[in-house]
């Protein structure tokens, strides 16, 4: 019988959720998901000078956003800090650990020495081989006694076969002089405690893993399998960081992509499914394998971020995205829509989302019905206008006073008026978008009109005519 597949996300609680991270946490959550496993959070808390409460909130915040959901409890991993102790003290007493001496300065002439000599910098210490009873007066660490010979293999379910000599393994600590574990001894103790039985992380972490694998050996533990994430470049082929634009998940919030948008396109950074760009994650999680990862590093372009967004904007239940929508308005811009604007956000979101990548894109969209008059138009713009626009608005005033409101008798009049001013179309569309949303764009005039109505439309008009004619 297999045992159950394990995944964990174990972020350090140092900074926001980087997009990176969250596409390490979305793996995970993905691989266990399909295999009908447990996908569980640790966070790694151990260095108490950078780790704080509100980087560990805006780690728990994003991925709830997101939707990825854990098994039980977060585990904080300093909490098991008496542990990740006892388990340095057993490798003492099995001969596969001992206590070192050696002072940094000792340790750094020992490195400047062999590069002078082009002899290998990896250090072997002299108390290696000596009792790991304590010596009174003298701080020590504790190291990982590793073996010399031999080598260290990962079989990676992305990388393939990757080897190590182990020769080229440094003794690493296990304990600092003060007692406190290392990075390196409590990960392997957390993730064997946690059965862990696959280790899905980013690349950067291969050397990391072989160095863990010798722990596990000492301990006579079952390794875990291991599969290292390529890394997330920038468009332009370098590490992504913020000159990229934004790379924390709370960010992209912010900014107006809906979660599910997220997590399609950062699945799609490394993993795919044959061709298929756009899909729920009920669908990843059928088809989601390892195998199907590649081992090239991915980059992330903004572009086709906004292609999967406006993808899943367009597929949204009008009314989800509605409430969608007017939550972001409520949270991210401190913007109250009224039950009225509600109403019409519902009847026009089918134009407003052809035009939109983001919840920002179509509240700026529906900014014609979301303004309070009198309508701000710029200076700039305003000097756009002339005597005869406004002459012209005042003749295409009479006129819409008189029509039937809808955007088909609309859009008829607005052509008929255009042919008996004999002018061009946006003759009149741009002194009126001034006039009635302060922009010289906008969704289909005739639309906007429309959604507006009669009274609303022809009160904007008037008004913009006054301020006009005393400007």
């Amino acid at each position: 019988m297999n045992n159950p597949v394990v995944t964990r996300f174990a972020p350090s609680p140092t900074g926001f959720l980087h997009i990176g991270g969250a596409r390490t946490a979305l793996f995970n959550w993905l691989y266990a998901k399909s295999k009908n496993g447990k996908f569980l959070l640790r966070v790694e808390d151990t260095d108490s000078v950078r780790s704080t409460k509100e980087a560990t909130d805006a780690i728990f915040k994003g991925l709830e956003w997101l939707g990825i959901n854990w098994d039980g409890d977060p585990i904080f991993q300093k909490s098991n800090e008496m542990r990740h102790q006892d388990i340095a003290e057993q490798l003492l007493k099995k001969g596969m650990a001992y206590r070192c001496y050696a002072t940094q300065e000792e340790i750094m002439k020992f490195q400047q020495t062999a590069k002078q000599n082009g002899t290998s910098t990896i250090y072997k210490s002299p108390w290696r081989e000596n009792t790991s009873k304590l010596v009174k007066g003298l701080k020590s660490v504790v190291r990982l006694r590793s073996p010399n010979i031999g080598e260290t293999v990962i079989t990676d379910q992305i990388k393939g076969r990757v080897s190590w000599k182990n020769d080229t393994l440094d003794d690493l600590v296990l304990l600092r002089s003060d007692g406190t574990p290392t990075y390196m001894l409590a990960v392997v103790v957390d993730d064997h405690d946690m059965r862990v039985s696959h280790i899905i992380r980013g690349d950067d972490h291969l050397t990391n893993s072989a160095r863990q694998i010798l722990i596990y050996k000492a301990m006579g533990w079952n390794v875990p399998k291991f599969a290292h994430l390529p890394l997330i470049n920038g468009e332009d082929g370098s590490k992504l960081s913020k000159r990229h634009g934004a790379v924390s998940v709370t960010e992209y919030k912010k900014m107006g992509y809906p979660a599910i948008a997220i997590k399609n396109y950062l699945a799609r950074l490394g993993w795919s499914h044959g061709d298929t760009e756009y899909f729920t994650m009920d669908e990843a999680i059928k088809w989601f394998s390892l195998e199907k990862i590649g081992q090239s590093p991915a980059r992330f372009d903004k572009k086709k971020l906004d292609s999967v967004s406006k993808f899943h904007l367009n597929k949204a239940s009008p009314n989800d995205l509605v409430e969608e929508i007017i939550a972001f308005s409520l949270h991210q811009r401190n913007l109250i829509i009224s039950e009225k604007q509600s109403s019409i956000f519902k009847k026009s979101i089918n134009m407003l989302r052809e035009r939109s990548s983001t919840f920002h894109e179509i509240i700026e969209n529906a900014r014609f019905f979301l303004l309070k008059p009198p309508i701000i138009v710029e200076p700039t713009d305003r000097a756009l206008i002339t005597q005869v626009d406004l002459k012209m608005l005042e003749r295409l005033t009479l006129e819409l006073t008189a029509v039937r409101w809808t955007d088909v008798a609309l859009e008829k009049l607005l052509s008929n008026f255009v042919k008996k001013e004999q002018i061009t179309f946006q003759t009149v569309a741009r002194p009126l978008r001034l006039a009635i949303i302060g922009r010289k764009s906008s969704p289909s005039i005739a639309l906007v009109l429309a959604i507006l109505g009669r009274k609303e439309t022809l009160n904007r008009i008037s008004d913009a005519l006054k301020t006009f004619k005393r400007n």
